[in-house]
């Protein structure tokens, strides 16, 4: 299955370029009717077992990302590009978790050294096999290319510990509104970041990303309020990431 799509996707991109829907309409559509939201909006959960349904659905719009050329790519805005990768990158994880669901706990359960999906070349995109940590680390938080932490609160990893994946596809038009929101989501979120006893904890992500949020301590105090705390200098700690599958319940068949 998986050779398969990446041969549809390489097949694609080497047909003659259509105009690509910078709305991201096919997968805004599936994240509205898939994605649960939960924690008065702090939160969510997929609906793997609707989204299995329109897979073909799915692996349309995956077809039509890995249908732009590198060309193409590079004559778009700044937004426009970090849009897609973004979503690039939130829909072929769901892709990947498909290929096994509902036999599945985590996202690790590919494997850490084979099998590693992050590292897999599992899908094509601009014009060459990619990985998902090819979207984000090599591109997306690649120096001088975007230079944004928010894109940690918007790149999803089919985890309960990861900031949630956003109810609607992200577009250039209100990339920074949504970031922004994302941001202010995950922050307030006291399941993953808290001021708890004069100590500050916060997701693991703040600890493996640190280069990206510094300087750290002026990273929070800027976002006091939104943590919950006075702002002053305190002690930092990192919760446990929890890696379990945001599969939403009501619709699990397990």
């Amino acid at each position: 299955m998986v050779a398969r799509l990446i041969a549809v996707c390489l097949a694609v991109s080497a047909l003659p370029a259509l105009a690509f829907d910078h709305a991201h309409a096919a997968w805004d559509a599936l994240l509205k009717r898939h994605v649960v939201v939960l924690h008065e909006g702090r939160a969510s959960q997929l609906r793997y077992t609707g989204l299995a349904k329109e897979r073909a659905a799915l692996q349309a719009y995956l077809a039509s990302l890995s249908g732009v050329s590198r060309a193409e790519f590079d004559a778009w805005t700044k937004n426009e590009r970090k849009a897609f990768l973004i979503n690039a990158y939130n829909a072929f994880t769901a892709e990947k978790i498909l290929t096994r669901y509902p036999d599945i706990r985590s996202i690790w359960d590919f494997g850490r050294i084979f099998g590693n999906p992050f590292k897999d070349p599992f899908f094509a995109l601009l014009g060459q096999r990619m990985t998902l940590d090819g979207i984000e680390h090599d591109t997306l938080r690649r120096p001088g290319a975007y230079d944004d932490a928010r894109i940690h609160y918007a790149v999803n990893c089919a985890s309960v510990g990861c900031p949630m994946l956003r109810e609607e596809a992200y577009v250039a038009a209100r990339l920074e509104a949504q970031l922004d929101e994302q941001e202010r989501r995950f922050l307030s979120d006291r399941t993953r970041n808290r001021f708890r006893d004069g100590r500050l904890e916060v997701s693991k992500i703040f600890d493996w990303f640190k280069e990206d949020f510094a300087p750290r301590e002026q990273y929070f105090a800027r976002r006091a309020q939104l943590l919950g705390y006075a702002g002053a200098t305190v002690p930092v700690s990192f919760l446990d990431y929890d890696w379990s599958l945001n599969d939403s319940p009501s619709s699990s068949p397990r």
